[in-house]
């Protein structure tokens, strides 16, 4: 299951997987643009619009899943936005709240929904791969919403890891940085520092970000990768401020 897999890293990874034999649960808002990404899809794929910042829908998610294969064995938590790129004290409370039922409770409820489903399945267990950004270590200007729920992202995969133990789930954390999709093409013509100067980034292939994501979820379930970083090399982000 791929969560917000309508567009950008999320389309890409679910094509990966599907690629790589997977059948594959498309999750995300807009039911056309999962639609056209269930039809480049070859083999076994269900399209289930969801807004996973809303339990009901992340349960019926969940449900539909489980409907149509039986069990789930990887769960990729994607879905992500952000808020206007404006000071921090202008932030409206909704700008604020919609940013984090998102990108926080929106990973926390198919967490949820998760476990109840590869527990009791059989064999139980499963993988469940955040997706935290590099913004889960530091932040762009002007990105407080974002940054703080990618920090958040990182404390719910260390309990999931923790608390999935002994139901024999695993949860690791891809930090993603600069990958190439259309959400990152604004990077080219330049982008906010925080020096205040506004230059152009490097990006990689989204390519490179699949590979490691299908990676992470081909590992047997006494294996995990806790924390991995993919990045354009020359991105700032080791010295970033």
């Amino acid at each position: 299951m791929v969560t917000g897999a309508g567009s950008g890293i999320g389309r890409a990874v679910a094509k990966g997987l599907a690629e790589s034999g997977y059948a594959v649960v498309l999750a995300g808002r807009n039911k056309d643009k999962l639609e056209a990404v269930k039809a480049e899809i070859r083999g076994k794929c269900l399209a289930v619009p969801t807004d996973v910042g809303d339990p009901a829908s992340a349960a019926q998610l969940f449900a539909e899943t489980r409907k149509a294969f039986g069990r789930l064995d990887v769960l990729f938590n994607n879905a992500g936005i952000g808020a206007p790129a404006v000071p921090l004290e202008d932030l409206t409370p909704a700008q604020w709240k919609a940013v984090v039922d998102t990108n926080l409770s929106g990973a926390f409820y198919c967490t949820q929904e998760a476990f109840r489903l590869m527990k009791a399945q059989s064999p139980a267990g499963g993988r469940i791969i955040n997706n935290g950004s590099i913004s889960a270590h530091v932040p762009r200007p002007l990105s407080a919403p974002y940054t703080a729920t990618k920090h958040a992202i990182t404390g719910l995969t260390r309990s999931t890891s923790l608390d999935g133990r002994k139901y024999n789930i695993a949860c690791g954390q891809i930090d993603i940085g600069n990958a190439g999709t259309e959400m990152t093409a604004r990077m080219k013509s330049g982008v906010l520092q925080a020096d205040g100067t506004t230059k152009p980034e490097p990006t990689m292939d989204v390519r490179h970000v699949v590979n490691a994501v299908v990676h992470m979820a081909s590992l047997p379930l006494d294996a995990n990768v806790l924390f991995m970083t993919v990045m354009a090399n020359e991105m700032p982000f080791v010295g970033r401020g």
